[in-house]
């Protein structure tokens, strides 16, 4: 009995201090409004109901509310106009040994193309309309057919267009040959401009990336889970294991609270080893991962919050940040 006011007293040390080494509170947001991560720029929002990877998503979009589509530069520029810190592109390499922005794996949906969009060259790409596909009223109009012809832009046009701008770059397939394929074409980017560059996708083009770019920030779904798992078993030390170094972790919101330091320590700690941290919306299973995009999901996060922050509904969160 004697010996239970001394173990409290021990345990009341422990907590406190494990409590001051982890505590958000006292450490500062890391800016006064997020890093908003733009999903493919401003882009035409579309129904989620029902969605799996074979979806045409041109064909279901909402009714438009403004003139871009996604991946083009017009759209990148307004997402950046509108507050995004950072915008997410999609990349296919093209036959001629180039890279193509453009998300759909093949043409049929959006454009008056056909057949696998890394099966054409550069030039055949940029004769499309990228526009062609889309409808909000089940194929009645075709309100953006004959405005995208030629938008289609290169990953050099993209970055020759925004060098100081941050960009994370999403490769689409799980080929390793693509990831040394996009080292080459980054290799020409000066250092500067590469510090605001980022990369994720499949885990084989990814490792072959950090093999040539090992200071490059990249992501792939098994690196997030090796990081995450690790975090929660030894970040309460402070400690930020390998796999969350160099890198770019999406946190849904309900995850969040799970994590040592969250949010603001966290993301103190990821920024101090060259990571990249972005909250999306709360993880419900399934492949698809979903952002925060209205006043709901915003308030999953915490009161105050101004980490990183994965949308794609840029022009609905600005505003909401403004608040």
């Amino acid at each position: 009995m004697r010996t239970t006011p001394r173990l409290f007293a021990i345990l009341l040390v422990v907590a406190t201090s494990l409590y001051l080494a982890n505590a958000s509170a006292l450490v500062s947001p890391p800016a006064d409004t997020p890093a908003f991560l733009a999903h493919r720029g401003l882009h035409q929002t579309f129904s989620t109901e029902g969605l799996t990877g074979d979806t045409c998503t041109a064909s279901r979009i909402d009714p438009p509310s403004h003139p871009f589509l996604e991946n083009t530069i017009a759209g990148i520029k307004a997402a950046f106009d509108l507050g995004a810190s950072t915008v997410e592109i999609d990349v296919h390499p093209t036959t001629d040994g180039q890279f193509a922005v453009f998300h759909d794996w093949t043409l049929d949906c959006r454009t008056d193309g056909h057949g696998v969009t890394r099966a054409h060259s550069l030039a055949e790409l940029k004769k499309l309309d990228i526009g062609y596909g889309y409808t909000a009223d089940g194929g009645k109009t075709f309100p953006f057919r004959g405005r995208g012809v030629g938008l289609m832009p290169s990953l050099t046009d993209v970055l020759d267009a925004f060098p100081e701008r941050s960009f994370l770059i999403n490769i689409k397939s799980n080929d390793r040959v693509e990831g040394r394929l996009l080292a080459d074409a980054l290799d020409k980017r000066s250092p500067q401009q590469l510090s605001h560059i980022m990369a994720y996708g499949g885990e084989l083009p990814i490792a072959s990336l950090k093999e040539r770019m090992p200071l490059l920030r990249t992501m792939s779904r098994a690196n997030i889970k090796s990081c995450l798992l690790r975090y929660m078993l030894l970040g309460w030390t402070g400690y930020v294991p390998e796999p969350c170094r160099n890198s770019i972790l999406l946190i849904p919101s309900n995850v969040g609270p799970w994590l040592w330091g969250w949010p603001n320590r966290f993301d103190a700690r990821m920024a101090a080893v060259n990571t990249a941290t972005f909250a999306i919306g709360r993880y419900i299973g399934g492949p698809f991962s979903t952002s925060i995009d209205s006043a709901e999901d915003f308030r999953q996060l915490p009161v105050g919050y101004s980490a990183g922050i994965a949308t794609d509904r840029i022009d609905v969160l600005s505003k909401l940040a403004k608040h």
